[in-house]
């Protein structure tokens, strides 16, 4: 998603406090504006055999997430998360839970805090960390206007650097007001959305929230991949001009949430579509 400029971010929760970004936790998430001309996909590297599982969660135990994988954001954040979203994100069971070996993310039509919506947004900042590697997270998403999920990385040093300089990887966005129509996108310093510079691109991706489809990040020193079901749809490359443009040689946390409404998502909001969910099969990663 999209966060704030370093001189708005705020501080990150505590647990049971974690995910869209709030006293300690990390700033809130950008919204892409019209880029510049995306970088052609170049072709993927043959098979690689050498990577290795170095951290998974396959949502198969208990009810409820682990907690010595996730945390949680709780509330509103600063101007709803830096993006003017309408929910209120909680740790509650009926926001986030697991069911039939699917993590479920849900977003309802419920009053808290002074907003309309409840949703969760989950993180692994504080538990899990990752610099390089290949990320794979198997997910259906919500249905509807006015929702927005997305699947997506942030520099361990936020909290020291700020948004943008601790760089974001955005593996997987989407809005129901665009249907099927899913977004990649690299923030950093130089190159980000408050800018208009952010490196991204979009494409159709038929059935998001009729089935389940592998979302995918190939993350090297040299360029980060983006893939669906091990189609390469778009390249963020290293360009050699520094971490102002490619901060993304540093560790960088998890984020998993369904927010609602904001500037990507949109004003309008159909509330016949509440309770809405993003469903995870799992999430993997492998360096």
């Amino acid at each position: 998603m999209r966060l704030i400029p370093l001189f708005t971010i705020l501080s990150l929760m505590s647990l049971s406090f974690c995910a869209q970004k709030e006293a300690p936790s990390p700033a809130p998430t950008p919204t892409p504006t019209t880029p510049p001309t995306p970088t052609t996909p170049v072709t993927p590297p043959a098979t690689d055999t050498v990577k290795k599982l170095v951290w998974s969660d396959e949502f198969n135990t208990g009810t409820r997430p682990d907690t010595t994988k996730w945390v949680y954001n709780i509330g509103t954040g600063s101007n709803g998360w830096g993006n003017n979203e309408a929910q209120y994100y909680t740790s509650d069971s009926t926001n986030a839970r697991i069911e039939n070996g699917n993590l479920i993310i849900e977003a309802r039509k419920e009053s808290r805090g002074g907003k309309n919506y409840t949703s969760a947004r989950m993180i692994t900042q504080g538990k899990a960390s990752w610099t390089y590697g290949r990320m794979e997270i198997r997910a259906k998403l919500p249905k509807g206007v006015g929702t927005w999920p997305a699947i997506w990385m942030l520099g361990d040093n936020i909290n020291t650097v700020g948004w943008p300089t601790c760089g974001e990887i955005d593996i997987m966005e989407h809005v129901g007001k665009e249907q099927d129509m899913v977004l990649w996108s690299t923030h950093s310093k130089l190159n980000n959305w408050s800018l208009g510079t952010q490196k991204t691109n979009k494409a159709t991706i038929e059935g998001v929230s009729t089935d389940f489809h592998v979302y995918k990040i190939e993350w090297s020193k040299d360029y980060i991949q983006f893939f669906v079901d091990d189609k390469l749809y778009y390249t963020s490359p290293n360009e050699g001009r520094g971490s102002d443009y490619y901060p993304f040689n540093s560790p960088q946390f998890l984020l998993l949430n369904l927010a609602i409404g904001g500037n990507l998502g949109g004003p309008t909001i159909n509330d016949a579509i509440f309770p809405c969910r993003m469903e995870v099969d799992y999430v993997r990663v492998y360096q």
